[in-house]
């Protein structure tokens, strides 16, 4: 009997997690609202988090948080600092394994159970401290003082005279029924290799989606796919720390090509396209394969920075944090990156996206080209640091955070 209730409820919570987006709003709050009130109360964290930058010491006039996926939000930031405006990035997680540094960070279980009170003290604080406030993600940063709403957070922060702006990452807003009906290797069609997430990321994409349309501010968005749909977004781009992962190792001057993957997720990014193609090439003895997962970041950056090509993703058609630090070793990057998303790049920069193309299903091909006529590829690979230091290199992005929320 417990059993089947247990099952029962499993059940329930599961249906809620994918029917979120079509609940009525005050229903979708009350939830989470009901969820919090549940949980264990832990003591208030006590002081405000930080609005001093670490890196100037002077008050930051610009608050980012609190996702700070890929540790973006904190690079962000210093991007600001660099360019002359204090920023500080908050950071609230659930999961410690991917608690990227940060200016501030908390369990998100301590920021949601801790009192109004504190949640009150934290919001005046960051009115009375900061100029703009970047909310990432759909993520709140006040708890229950708001609802748990990012947008109703927004739009207090405006009333009290605060300029905000909702920044978005990808999966937070990419409706994977779109994506699948435009791109025939999406994962998130059904069948083998599609994501188990995907009714779940569906629904909390178009709550997301649902809750920003009521926004009246700036939107910008990390990647150039989003921009089609979503009218008026501007685009911030990743940022990476060129010098850190910069190399001096040649590229494909090796008898046999070192070929790395490393996928922060495989099922997105297409690991079962690329272990079909590289089975029967490492079985000839063409390349050397090097595929990890769950690895710690240094890893990462020593086998990209010896590494000859480095495979990125073939499921999504677009770009990130990983090909920009690939890019910026000097490294010949293969992906599948849609040709809007290339357009975008060629427009900001005047220069063609260096990530070599190949669709999952012709990886295999195309890496025998690569090895065929390796003088193009190096000049592909060579290409790659260049674009970093003009895109992705911070300025870029902190012009448009400057021009969306200061220069206004």
């Amino acid at each position: 009997m417990v059993r089947r209730a247990r099952a029962l409820a499993a059940g329930a919570a599961s249906v809620l997690t994918t029917r979120r987006h079509a609940l009525p709003p005050a229903v979708d709050r009350a939830l989470d609202a009901v969820k919090w009130a549940r949980a264990p109360w832990t003591a208030d964290p006590g002081a405000v988090p930080t609005l001093v930058s670490p890196r100037s010491g002077r008050p930051a006039r610009v608050l980012l948080g609190p996702a700070n996926f890929a540790g973006q939000g904190l690079a962000w930031a210093a991007a600001l600092d660099r360019s002359g405006v204090p920023a500080v990035a908050w950071a609230f997680t659930a999961d410690p394994r991917f608690r990227h540094g940060a200016d501030h960070t908390a369990p998100l279980a301590v920021v949601h159970r801790a009192s109004r009170a504190y949640q009150q003290r934290v919001f005046d604080a960051v009115v009375a401290g900061v100029e703009a406030v970047v909310i990432e993600a759909g993520r709140p940063l006040f708890g229950r003082l708001h609802g748990f709403d990012p947008v109703a957070e927004a739009r207090a922060l405006q009333a009290r005279g605060v300029r905000v702006a909702l920044l978005w990452h990808g999966t937070d807003v990419r409706v994977p029924s779109r994506h699948a009906a435009t791109h025939q290797a999406s994962p998130f069609r059904a069948g083998p290799g599609g994501d188990p997430r995907t009714r779940a990321l569906e629904s909390v994409a178009l709550r997301n989606r649902r809750r920003a349309s009521g926004f009246d501010g700036p939107v910008l968005i990390s990647t150039p796919d989003l921009l089609p749909g979503w009218p008026g977004a501007r685009w911030c781009p990743v940022v990476v720390d060129a010098d850190a992962w910069a190399s001096d190792a040649p590229v494909l001057e090796r008898a046999v090509p070192r070929v790395v993957f490393a996928p922060s997720n495989g099922v997105l990014k297409g690991a079962d396209l690329v272990g079909r193609a590289l089975a029967p090439l490492v079985a000839e003895g063409l390349v050397e394969r090097r595929v990890v997962a769950g690895v710690p970041a240094e890893e990462v950056r020593a086998l990209y920075r010896d590494a000859d090509v480095v495979l990125d993703q073939f499921r999504l058609g677009i770009y990130g944090v990983a090909a920009c630090e690939a890019m910026a070793a000097g490294r010949l990057v293969v992906s599948h990156v849609d040709a809007q998303v290339r357009a975008e790049v060629r427009a900001a920069t005047g220069r063609d996206l260096p990530v070599l193309e190949s669709a999952g299903d012709a990886l295999g091909g195309t890496l025998r080209t690569v090895l065929a006529d390796r003088d193009t590829a190096r000049a592909t690979a060579a290409a790659g640091p260049a674009l970093v230091a003009e895109l992705h290199d911070g300025r870029r992005s902190a012009a448009v955070l400057r021009e969306v929320l200061l220069d206004g």
